[in-house]
């Protein structure tokens, strides 16, 4: 009676009648018991199936985005918060208002600028670069004039390295892309006139903790050609004239591509622009856009958009549609995968309207997602595409590391 009520089930399980290649003899207790196991192995599997299937329909149920484009925003911003770059002058202000007198900044308190912590939080700012701008004065005609760059270069990474120091709870200076990853903070240097025509000045630069340099600000230097900023400035000496990690904002349209060609790392554009979309110098071509990929002949890059109103519309027009318009332009030429943020913040004195300081961000994302683009596209807006570049940079130098340093001198030195 045991048996006859088992045999159903086990028939059924494995999908035979009675009538099998055993003949009709009744089957032995051994083979019914294997097949109850496999019985409740398939059931248990079936089980473990559906309970598996019930888990990612609630993990994925929990991480759906909400319909509204702020949530939405915000959502994303949460799990995958900013890394901008230039997001902040801070340190220039620092010197400019201040004298480098930081016992007179509070950055948990407002600012004069468009930066500080509470800001930075609600704008979901998880990682930035402090610039370390010196202004540009004239050297002369072969940038051999005395000026104090280097030392006001360093007095301004001084700043920023005691502005970390004061707000340890909230600042960590960052060195590595894993660093960053960890949505801590990270130093540079803002262009190659502060390098006092020296490489063995950026290399202490880069001790310090800088982890790039823009080519050239409004000026030329000795190492390549400016673009200017509304105008182009007429070329000097017609490009690049070191190979190296660099940031391309600022440049000349023939530095850029120069550097695109020459440099073995992948670069970057720290605040720039679509030139299409709004016709300045400081925005970069659709020509060089087309330069930037991973196919051959092309160089791995993201252009992280500039937020000064000037550079994105004319006549002070510019708000969150139109700081959009070019995030949408450098992804339609360069692909979504090499676009990001800088902004200029505590550069100027105003910002578009929607835009006007740190904590905003979120709203640019809005509209983004409002025009289509997705969750993967706007974490690499967020930060992924530049940790890509970043990641890339320190790849190179790690295969370089056996090269030795460069002792070549700028030749109108005469000193050496």
């Amino acid at each position: 009676m045991h048996t006859n009520e088992r045999t159903p089930l086990i028939v059924t399980s494995v999908g035979h009648s009675s009538n099998s290649a055993v003949g009709d003899r009744p089957a032995t207790d051994g083979e019914n018991h294997k097949r109850i196991g496999s019985r409740f192995a398939l059931s248990g599997l079936v089980t473990l199936a559906f309970a598996v299937g019930l888990v990612v329909f609630a993990v994925m149920y929990m991480d759906k985005l909400p319909d509204d484009p702020e949530r939405a925003a915000l959502k994303i911003l949460r799990k995958t918060p900013l890394i901008v770059s230039g997001v902040t002058d801070l340190p220039y202000m620092v010197r400019l208002l201040h004298r480098n007198n930081l016992s007179e900044i509070n950055l948990e308190g407002a600012t004069d600028g468009q930066v500080d912590i509470p800001r930075l939080r609600d704008g979901r700012v998880g990682g930035f670069f402090w610039s370390v701008y010196v202004d540009c004065a004239d050297s002369g005609p072969d940038f051999m004039k005395p000026a104090d760059r280097v030392r006001d270069t360093l007095e301004q990474i001084d700043v920023a390295r005691l502005l970390i120091g004061q707000n340890s709870d909230t600042f960590e200076l960052a060195t590595t892309s894993n660093e960053v990853s960890n949505a801590v903070r990270i130093g540079r240097i803002a262009s190659g006139h502060q390098l006092g025509n020296s490489i063995g000045v950026l290399r202490q630069y880069y001790l310090l903790g800088a982890r790039y340099m823009t080519l050239t600000h409004a000026c030329h230097n000795a190492f390549a050609d400016s673009g200017g900023i509304f105008e182009p400035l007429p070329p000097l000496h017609g490009g690049l004239r070191l190979g190296m990690l660099v940031d391309l904002s600022h440049t000349s349209d023939e530095t850029a591509v120069q550097a695109l060609k020459l440099s073995q790392a992948p670069v970057i554009w720290s605040h720039s622009s679509a030139r299409a979309v709004h016709n300045v110098a400081r925005n970069v071509p659709d020509y060089i856009l087309k330069m930037i990929g991973t196919g051959e002949g092309q160089k791995d890059a993201v252009v992280m958009i500039n937020l000064l109103p000037a550079f994105l519309a004319p006549n002070d027009t510019a708000g969150v549609s139109e700081a959009a318009d070019h995030v949408e332009h450098i992804g339609k030429i360069a692909g979504r995968m090499h676009v990001g943020l800088g902004s200029d913040f505590d550069g100027a004195e105003a910002f578009p309207k929607g835009l006007e300081d740190v904590s905003k961000y979120p709203a640019l994302f809005a509209e983004l997602i409002r025009r289509g683009w997705t969750r993967e596209e706007l974490e690499g807006v967020a930060s992924k595409n530049f940790l890509r570049i970043f990641r890339g940079a320190e790849e190179t130098a790690r295969q370089m590391s056996e090269v030795p340093p460069s002792y070549a001198l700028y030749d109108k030195r005469v000193e050496l």
